[in-house]
């Protein structure tokens, strides 16, 4: 949707292994574009060590697989079930790894109901850093807006993602500028 948070990520990682640690980036498979790659508008993009569905443990892949990692970087961590946030805080509890992730607050209805993923992680994250943006009249953006065929759309399924056969956006905008487009349909 264009506001920066897989370009912080891949940054974080860069950081890492610059200073030669190793790091384990995943994203859930729900996120169908790219397939398994991390892609950011303005360029830069990485494989994942590995994509989940909503039934894996993530503990235990990680502490099979990853436990000599500094660190765990998680993409598109709206789409993780209740459960796989408290797997990943066991993660960082039990195998001392920290786990960064990186998601959405609200759904394009600017409701939480749609991820309970972004809920939980709210409720139990050590820290909590925004991602500031800039909406499409220069003011700061805090919704998350889709688009169908250029119009802001209030209603539907909690996951659309644009497959090519759809005319589908999101976007970064501003509450006033939301408002607006409603007003518009």
């Amino acid at each position: 949707m264009g506001c920066g948070k897989t370009m912080q990520l891949l940054q974080v990682a860069f950081n890492y292994e610059e200073r030669g640690h190793k790091v384990c980036v995943i994203k859930p498979k729900t996120d169908t574009k790219h397939g398994t790659k991390l892609y950011t508008r303005i360029g830069p993009e990485r494989e994942t060590d590995f994509c989940f569905d909503r039934k894996m443990d993530l503990f235990k892949e990680i502490s099979k697989k990853y436990s000599n990692v500094q660190c765990v970087l998680v993409d598109e961590s709206q789409f993780l079930t209740k459960e796989q946030v408290d797997q990943l805080m066991m993660v960082t509890i039990k195998l001392n790894i920290p786990v960064m992730a990186y998601g959405l607050r609200l759904n394009f209805r600017r409701e939480d109901g749609g991820f309970e993923g972004a809920t939980r992680l709210l409720q139990i994250a050590h820290d909590i850093e925004e991602i500031k943006t800039i909406c499409e009249c220069g003011k700061k953006a805090t919704y998350n807006a889709r688009f169908l065929n250029g119009k802001l759309v209030a209603d539907g399924p909690d996951v659309l993602i644009d497959d090519g056969t759809i005319d589908i956006e999101y976007r970064a905008i501003c509450p006033a500028c939301y408002e607006k487009h409603l007003e518009d349909k």
